[in-house]
């Protein structure tokens, strides 16, 4: 902001730099007298520059934008006419030298008065119009940066409840998942506790930012598995093929995991042979996820879960990489299968 103040004031500053040497650039080389400058060109650009910041600083901002469009120009015509009388006045008081001058070289003193009022009164709009365009634009310019400003911030509080509805229900599904192991298999039952809590501090800590680095969220979906394989029987198969070591691409945190959730909550079955494959393949700048499983829909009675997953997917990708993605699901020969595809530049 301060920076953008200093650059605003030396802008304005040139400006009228530049305008006060206009007299001496256009008569270069030609016999000059400060008296008819001074007379002629500063002393009206003077009496613009006052008119154009009475308007900039002041008029504009409390009485045009406020809708008081009477009273705007009311006290810009008092203006113009104030400065027209001062104008004058100093010209046949301190400068009336110039038009004795003038009268002895045989030229007329000038345009009838009605067309030097005309003349004068235009001379002085252009000041006024030209801060309201200057100012109009500056407001323009800040509303759009405010409205983006607003839209970010709602963009980063769907996301942020997004992550947070997230987590509470990787965490219950994962303990559900826990609490059938327990009488069954205990030993299983405590590994499982201790990975999810690697898994809970993970979600946690480490995937409060924008993007993380792929080989992470690998790291995670392994471990993840890993937990998932524990519960499931001798008749599940699961199958994954992730890259290996750093990729150098950065994907926001926790993307496909709704995805690995819904195959084994929904591709797994007690009595079937069921199998689970997923890949993950990547170039410099696109990621190809693919998740295939077994379908047993839910039976009506079945209440287990939130059905969020993939709801909670499409929504984060929307706000995540808006026209940069490619999401479809399709049951083939009662398999399910997820293909997301995402450009990450």
């Amino acid at each position: 902001m301060y920076k953008n103040k200093n650059i605003t004031f030396l802008s304005h500053l040139l400006v009228w730099l530049m305008l006060f040497s206009l007299p001496y650039l256009l008569s270069y080389g030609q016999e000059q007298d400060i008296n008819r400058i001074i007379a002629r060109f500063w002393i009206p650009l003077l009496l613009s520059a006052v008119i154009f910041y009475l308007n900039y600083f002041i008029l504009i901002d409390r009485l045009l934008f406020k809708k008081k469009m009477a009273l705007f120009v009311l006290i810009n015509l008092i203006l113009v006419g104030v400065f027209l009388y001062l104008k004058v006045n100093i010209e046949e008081t301190f400068f009336n030298q110039l038009t004795k001058k003038r009268i002895n070289d045989g030229r007329s003193e000038g345009p009838p008065f009605k067309m030097f009022v005309y003349i004068q009164s235009l001379t002085y709009m252009a000041p006024i119009l030209f801060s309201i365009a200057l100012k109009s634009t500056n407001r323009l310019v800040q509303t759009e940066a405010e409205r983006k400003e607003a839209a970010n911030i709602k963009l980063k509080s769907e996301l942020q409840h997004l992550h947070y509805q997230l987590q509470p229900h990787f965490f219950f599904n994962s303990l559900n998942n826990i609490y059938a192991m327990v009488d069954i298999s205990p030993d299983q039952a405590k590994t499982s506790i201790h990975s999810l809590s690697k898994l809970m501090r993970y979600m946690l800590y480490e995937t409060n930012v924008e993007t993380i680095p792929l080989s992470k969220e690998v790291d995670f979906m392994k471990k993840y598995i890993d937990l998932m394989k524990l519960r499931v029987s001798d008749k599940t198969e699961v199958s994954y093929n992730f890259p290996n070591g750093e990729t150098g691409i950065k994907i926001a945190p926790l993307m496909f995991i709704s995805l690995i959730e819904n195959a084994f909550k929904h591709g797994v079955s007690a009595s079937k042979k069921s199998h689970i494959y997923i890949d993950l393949t990547c170039n410099e700048n696109k990621i190809v996820f693919r998740i295939e499983n077994d379908n047993f829909p839910k039976i009506a009675e079945d209440k287990s879960g939130s059905g969020i997953g993939i709801q909670n997917v499409k929504k984060r990708l929307e706000l995540l990489y808006p026209n940069k993605y490619s999401f479809e699901t399709t049951i083939k020969e009662n398999r399910f299968v997820a293909q997301l595809e995402i450009q990450t530049n």
